[in-house]
């Protein structure tokens, strides 16, 4: 009889035992996976995540559709990151460099970002677990991708009990059905426009009242 896959032998587990993951089954889900350079590169569908960025669940309410896209640049550890979204029908595109190497995606400058990929339930999806230093504040969040619009809900499944590990809210999942943004919009500097985020300090308190009632009327 031939072996069940390790992740599949996981899964059914962490299912029978509930909503709450024990500390033993988290060392696992929350273990790097290795990723190459060009496992990595094309275009990525987002779809779904948890982060506790102030105003990131409100956002991501709002978003209906989202994809990121990542070439080679002529330095060998350093990709092009195009990110692309529609919000309340209107998209904007954004582009800038990361650091990739030893598995891990980095953004030294002007915040600090580090992005390693956990196990998944699917075989063309990428789970990240990042983490975000900007003005002395932390920031967590955890992203999952795709090749394709859908995925099993085996890897649904997966992906909320990684987020309980990580004693997150439970991920938002976009609607595979929505129209995604074309491909011709002219992008943006990105980090410029994640770093005001960030630092916008007086307008975080506000953006997280804004995330607990979002929350509310989402459960």
């Amino acid at each position: 009889m031939e072996a069940m896959n390790p992740v599949a032998v996981l899964l059914l587990s962490l299912v029978s035992l509930g909503r709450c993951a024990p500390l033993s089954h988290c060392d696992a889900l929350m273990k790097p996976i290795t990723i190459s350079n060009e496992e990595i590169l094309g275009r990525w569908q987002y779809i779904g995540g948890s982060s506790d960025i102030p105003g990131s669940r409100s956002l991501a309410l709002l978003m209906t559709s989202a994809w990121v896209d990542l070439t080679q640049t002529p330095r060998s550890n350093v990709l092009n990151l195009v990110q692309s979204h529609r919000i309340y029908g209107r998209c904007s595109s954004y582009a800038y460099d990361v650091i990739f190497e030893n598995n891990t995606m980095l953004i030294e400058e002007p915040f600090f970002l580090k992005e390693v990929y956990l196990p998944h339930a699917c075989p063309d999806c990428l789970v990240a677990n990042e983490d975000v230093v900007s003005g002395g504040d932390t920031f967590k969040s955890l992203l999952m991708f795709s090749r394709s619009r859908t995925v099993p809900p085996a890897a649904m499944e997966m992906l909320k009990k990684q987020a309980e590990c990580l004693r997150m809210p439970p991920p938002i999942i976009m609607d595979p059905d929505e129209e995604m943004c074309p491909d011709d919009i002219a992008p943006l500097e990105g980090l410029t426009a994640l770093n005001s985020i960030f630092e916008a300090k007086m307008g975080h308190r506000v953006a997280r009242v804004l995330d607990a009632i979002f929350d509310m009327f989402l459960n």
